[in-house]
This record gives C-alpha cells, structure tokens and sequence, in this order.
C-alpha cells in the first residue's frame, strides 16, 4: 500500500478546534452552532484559508472533507486561490448510507467503535452502554443526506474539469483503494 502524504483538511474539525482556541470566530461560530444552525460561509472561509495557506498544505496538497457542500462555497474557495484538481464525488444510496450511520455507536467506557451489523460488541453488557451521536439519529442522517443531494450536481458542474463520481456503495476497502488510486497517480498531461 502507497502512503499518501498530502493534508486532510477537515472543515468540521476545523470549526471544533476554533471552538476550543476560544477566539473571536470561534465566539461567533458559537452562537450558530447553540442555535443548531448552519455556519456562515464567511466565518468558514478564512478558516480554510489560514490551514490551506499554511506549510504542509502548500507543499504535500490537501483534500479537503466535509467543504465545499454548495456551489458558493466552491466559488469561494476559488476566490480564495485554492482549486482542487480532483473532485470526487461518493455516491451511495440513502438506505446504505441510514444503515452505515445509524447503525454505528461508541462504548463510553473504552472509547471502542462499534456497528451492530459489521462490528457488533462481544457481549450484551457492552451493548446495553453503547451511545449513538445525536449526528447519526436517522432524521439528522437523512437531513444531510438531502443537503448533498440538492447541491451535488451544482459543485460537480462548477468542478466539471476536475469531478469525477465514485460508486461507494461498495465494501469500504474497495472504495478507499480506487480513491487512493485516484489521489496517488499523476494527473494526465494538459495538451
């Protein structure tokens, strides 16, 4: 297997560790988040900006997780300077997409992840302590499934060079091998 060296640059983890510098947009982002709503694209912006500009993104590349999720997000980070030159797109049907999440939980004793179909816990006593994050309850689940689906074609006609779209609705090994192909190999030669 090929070590990919280049950043995953995670905007959620990005909004959390603004949240925990207790900074000016991270108050900010704050009193959107209390509030269960979206964050702002201009509050999120220049953190992407700041991790995209600093060192070991400009020099090994980035992907980036969880951003651009609408096509002003993309125009904003061209606007910024910062265009992708791949785009992949995961496909995956709702239900596949209800049982892969709502179906996973954590041990708060131990921290061990767990999925009741393709990891159940060893014993009963484990799961009666399992907990499910808020975030994977079927109605949040599916509230962002229809998110994506209502902007998807919009980032993948404004990527329309770069995207290309991946059956994920497959073993998860699978699908992280050909989009590890797909990150790894040379682009092909602009004539």
């Amino acid at each position: 297997m090929r070590l990919i060296r280049v950043c995953v640059v995670n905007c959620d983890l990005l909004i959390k560790q603004s949240l925990a510098e207790d900074s000016k947009v991270g108050e900010a982002i704050k009193s959107f988040m209390d509030k269960r709503m979206d964050v702002p694209d201009d509050l999120i912006i220049p953190l992407l900006r700041n991790r995209l500009s600093q060192l070991d993104c400009v020099t090994r590349g980035w992907v980036l997780h969880a951003f651009p999720t609408t096509r002003r997000q993309s125009e904003g980070l061209t606007n910024l300077g910062f265009e992708p030159n791949r785009v992949l797109l995961l496909d995956v049907p709702k239900d596949t997409i209800l049982e892969r999440l709502t179906l996973r939980s954590t041990d708060p004793q131990t921290g061990e992840r767990y999925h009741l179909l393709y990891n159940p816990p060893r014993t009963n006593e484990i799961k009666q302590r399992l907990q499910t994050h808020p975030e994977d309850q079927e109605d949040r689940v599916t509230e962002r499934f229809l998110a994506y689906q209502e902007h998807v074609e919009d980032i993948a006609d404004y990527y329309e060079r770069f995207a290309q779209h991946i059956n994920a609705d497959q073993d998860p090994h699978t699908v992280f091998e050909y989009i590890e192909s797909m990150i790894v190999n040379p682009l092909p030669r602009k004539e």
